[in-house]
């Protein structure tokens, strides 16, 4: 049996899938830590600067990781042009859409509104891959969207609607989207590589477009109120709620597929909630 044959086999082993499973847990969990260190940022900084210097330090975290894991010739081989178009196209595009519709509403909105994913991954693998619903598929999505009816009244008068929560849902989608292009547009790379690549094509096309803002007169951040708290509050949202959350999500999407690691975004309300009644919020 040759590598990748074995590589395929161990992918569908049961421990390979429960440990996908435990990956993609801990991708929410790290997704919904930046949400929070988000609002620190959301306001002193606008949607497109924030998103590029987001991207570039994702990029800058994961690009000396991927080449130290993996040599030289693994970098070299990769279609960054394809990365460029995928990560821009989709992740940036996606993550520029999420800092507006967060700035429109906050970060309980933003938790609950995730709680579609499910429902697009299972339609793009219906529609793109010909996937067939099954009982169990079903009955996993049912839990899901209960689940975010129940974080619905939860969060109560926290929950805002409007053109942010639709802001949020469309980055949802074109987040999906652009996850699912990750894995199949980049199948010979390993996880970290086609993630490093499609963030790094993401920093490149949002920094582009943060620079020609700022050469046409938009607006950029406030230096007057950043520091080393926002710093790190970008750090968090970057490195956590980006680069780590992304690798650990592409891991789990190359072995359960984009319906089924959507199903575990149903807990991201509850992991917010959790983090923002630690930081002193009601319950």
């Amino acid at each position: 049996m040759d590598t990748a044959t074995q590589a395929a086999s161990d992918l569908r082993a049961p421990h390979s899938r429960a440990l996908a499973n435990f990956m993609c847990m801990l991708s929410m969990l790290v997704w919904a830590v930046g949400l929070p260190a988000a609002d620190l940022l959301i306001g002193p900084v606008p949607a497109l600067p924030l998103t590029a210097a987001r991207m570039v330090m994702a990029a800058l975290c994961l690009l000396p990781l991927w080449w130290w894991m993996e040599g030289t010739q693994a970098l070299r081989a990769a279609h960054w042009g394809k990365g460029v178009l995928v990560g821009g196209g989709g992740i940036g595009i996606g993550a520029f859409m999420l800092v507006l519709g967060q700035g429109r509403t906050n970060v309980v909105t933003v938790a609950v509104i995730s709680a579609a994913m499910p429902v697009v991954g299972i339609a793009i693998e219906v529609l793109l891959d010909g996937r067939k619903m099954t009982l169990a598929l079903v009955l996993g999505v049912l839990l899901s969207l209960g689940g975010g009816v129940m974080a619905l009244g939860g969060a109560g008068d926290g929950l805002g609607m409007g053109l942010g929560a639709l802001l949020c849902f469309g980055s949802i989608v074109l987040y999906t989207l652009g996850s699912r292009m990750t894995v199949t547009s980049f199948p010979t790379l390993t996880p970290l590589g086609r993630t490093t690549v499609t963030l790094t094509g993401a920093a490149l096309a949002t920094s582009v477009a943060a620079a020609l803002n700022a050469l046409l007169g938009g607006a950029g951040p406030d230096w007057n109120v950043l520091g080393l708290k926002e710093l790190g509050a970008l750090a968090i949202f970057a490195i956590g709620g980006l680069a780590i959350s992304q690798v650990l999500w592409i891991m789990s999407i190359g072995s359960l597929g984009i319906a089924m690691s959507s199903l575990h975004i149903n807990a991201t309300p509850f992991y917010v909630m959790l983090i923002l009644f630690a930081l002193g919020g009601a319950w």
